[in-house]
C-alpha cells in the first residue's frame, strides 16, 4: 500500500528496470513487455478493474535535451516509434477506464498543435475533460529543479511544501561511499584520469561538458553541485560532482536529489541505476499527486 492505494501491476519493456520494481513493490506483479505489443484484455486478466493507471512513456521524442528530436511536433508523436507509446499509453486508459489516469511526460509533449491532438485522442477513449498540470517537483520536497507535465482527467493541484530543500540537506549525511556502510547503492564511481584532473579545477555551479540538444540548447554535464542551492535537473545522463569532494556522486547520492528513500533499492549496472533515477518521477512529487488524487476520491465517495 502506497499512501492508501494498494499497487497491483507495474509494465516496462527493461528487464533490469522491472526488477528493481519487484524488489521494492513485492506485492505487485510485473510485466516485461512492450506496451505498443500489450494487449489490454492481458492486463485485465491479470488484475481486474482498475482505479487508477498511471503511466510515463519515454519522453526521448519531446525533450529538446534531445538533439535528434524530429522538428515537426506532429513527426515526434505519430512517427518517433518512443513517440507513439504515448498513443498506446492512451489505448490502454481507453480499455481499462480508470476512475483516474495520470500520465506523466515533459512539457515538450504539448508543443504547437499537440494539445488539441491529445484532447482529441482521450477524447475518443471516453474522456472528454483532460487537464494538462504543469508542476515544479521543487515545490513538493524534491532537492532538484524538475519541471513537468501531467495530463489526467482530475485537476491535480497538490499543496507545496514550505519550502524547497537543499543539496547539502539530501546528501550531507551520507558517509563517504569508501567507508564501511550498509547503505544501498551507495558506491564509489571511478573517473577517467583526465576527467578526475579537470574536476579538480571546477567550482560550485560550474560544468566540465556541455552540449548542444535540439534547436541548439546547450546543456551540462557533470556539473560540480552548489551544496545550499537546488540541485540542477536529474536526467538519466545526468553525472554530478560532489560539493566538497573531487568524485561523482554515487547511485544513492543521486536517487537523494530525486527524494528517493534509502530504502528504495536500485538493481543492474550503475549506469542503469543512474538511468533509472534520472528518468522517475521523484517520490516526493509523486506522493503530493497521491495524496491530492485520495483527496478527491474521498469527495466523490461523500
Amino acid at each position: 500500500m502506497e499512501e492508501g492505494f494498494n499497487i497491483v501491476l507495474g509494465i516496462d519493456s527493461s528487464e533490469v528496470v522491472a526488477e528493481s520494481y519487484k524488489a521494492n513493490f513485492v506485492n505487485a506483479q510485473v510485466l516485461v513487455e512492450d506496451i505498443s505489443q500489450l494487449r489490454s484484455e492481458d492486463i485485465i486478466s491479470l488484475v481486474g478493474e482498475v482505479d487508477i493507471v498511471i503511466g510515463s512513456p519515454p519522453c526521448e521524442a519531446f525533450t529538446s535535451a534531445n538533439a535528434q528530436r524530429k522538428a515537426s511536433p506532429l513527426d515526434r508523436l505519430f512517427e518517433d516509434p518512443k513517440g507513439r507509446l504515448v498513443l498506446h499509453f492512451i489505448r490502454i486508459v481507453g480499455d481499462l477506464q480508470p476512475r483516474v489516469f495520470i500520465m506523466e511526460n515533459v512539457p515538450g509533449l504539448i508543443d504547437g498543435p499537440l494539445r488539441e491532438i491529445l484532447k482529441s485522442e482521450f477524447a475518443r477513449v471516453g474522456y472528454r475533460t483532460i487537464y494538462f498540470n504543469i508542476l515544479k517537483a521543487e515545490n513538493y520536497g524534491t532537492p532538484s529543479s524538475r519541471l513537468r507535465l501531467f495530463i489526467s482527467n482530475i485537476k491535480i493541484n497538490p499543496t507545496p511544501f514550505p519550502r524547497k530543500v537543499k543539496v547539502i540537506e539530501a546528501i550531507g549525511d551520507l558517509p563517504p561511499p569508501e567507508s564501511p556502510h550498509d547503505i544501498p547503492n551507495h558506491s564509489y564511481i571511478p573517473l577517467s584520469p583526465r576527467k578526475q584532473r579537470s574536476i579538480i579545477k571546477l567550482r560550485w555551479g560550474e560544468a566540465l561538458i556541455r552540449y548542444a540538444g535540439a534547436e541548439g540548447r546547450i546543456y551540462y554535464n557533470y556539473i560540480k553541485l552548489h551544496p545550499y542551492r537546488l540541485a540542477p535537473t536529474v536526467m538519466g545522463s545526468s553525472r554530478f560532482i560532489h560539493p566538497f569532494d573531487d568524485r561523482l556522486l554515487t547511485v544513492r547520492e543521486q536517487a537523494r536529489l530525486m527524494s528517493f528513500p534509502d530504502s528504495h533499492v536500485f538493481r543492474g549496472g550503475k549506469e542503469s541505476q543512474l538511468d533509472q533515477v534520472g528518468e522517475a518521477v521523484p517520490p516526493s512529487l509523486s506522493r503530493a499527486i497521491a495524496q491530492h488524487v485520495k483527496i478527491v476520491f474521498k469527495r466523490d465517495q461523500d
